[in-house]
């Protein structure tokens, strides 16, 4: 695995995903007011998207009041407190490429704190275009695996059925003992494949569009695992950072 896929397994495995409540709350809050601003909506029925986000504001337990001013700033109810999404493009150690999400109320704040960040570690940030053409725009679905709960199903055997079922790609990783894959699929249909995957059994645990790395660097050397690792975890501790993609390629005994 490499990239965004890799990133989110080394998460996983280190517990960095255990954030501080507060960072938490600030970060999906960000994401539900973009959502409901994007989609229009602060209804599920008619915004897809936000379900997703609100099952996340869920599992953080995030109080509903704070939902609720979440959702009202994305539909305009709060005067002053808009909020808008930005990219940003860069080069980190090694000369790994970094696509950079976040959501802000003050863009130029945002930009200075992500500066920071990257000459800090020796990388800069680039101009549009310059980084995101080694990536692609994909749906990638998390799912747990029909076999046995310690994992000792037929990986092969599932992966073969998740592409016969109509996935573009699969990688296969193990989580408590449990299989599990990430499924990859053509945007446009995210949410058509997820009804696939559970129809045939599969257990869906989330599901996003993402940006997948389709041109890689190689880290041959721990000393440079360790700095990729790093700078990309101070990005996703920044408040305003809601994804961090990388094509970094870092074999396991380097982690």
């Amino acid at each position: 695995m490499s990239g965004h896929s890799k990133w989110s397994t080394i998460k996983r495995s280190k517990g960095a995903a255990d954030i501080k409540r507060g960072l938490t709350f600030t970060k999906v809050a960000n994401a539900i007011t973009i959502t409901v601003k994007q989609g229009g909506s602060g209804d599920v029925n008619s915004n897809p998207r936000l379900r997703a986000i609100l099952e996340e504001a869920k599992a953080a337990n995030m109080p509903k009041e704070n939902v609720q001013r979440a959702i009202d700033r994305g539909l305009g109810k709060l005067p002053g407190q808009n909020v808008e999404k930005i990219v940003f493009e860069g080069f980190g150690p090694a000369k790994v490429a970094f696509l950079v999400e976040g959501v802000t109320d003050n863009k130029l704040r945002t930009l200075q704190e992500v500066k920071n960040i990257f000459e800090r570690s020796g990388g800069h940030l680039a101009g549009q275009g310059s980084v995101s053409y080694m990536f692609a725009r994909k749906g990638e679905i998390r799912v747990r695996g029909q076999g046995a709960p310690e994992g000792e199903g037929n990986s092969e055997q599932e992966m073969l059925e998740l592409i016969d079922l109509g996935a573009e790609d699969v990688e296969d990783f193990k989580e408590n003992g449990m299989r599990k894959y990430l499924v990859y699929v053509q945007s446009p249909e995210l949410n058509t494949m997820s009804t696939k995957l559970t129809q045939a059994g599969y257990g869906v645990e989330s599901q996003e569009l993402i940006y997948k790395p389709t041109v890689l660097v190689e880290i041959k050397d721990k000393q440079s695992a360790e700095k990729v690792l790093d700078f990309a975890g101070k990005l996703e501790e920044l408040d305003d950072i809601q994804k961090v993609y990388a094509n970094f390629d870092i074999p396991e005994e380097l982690i």
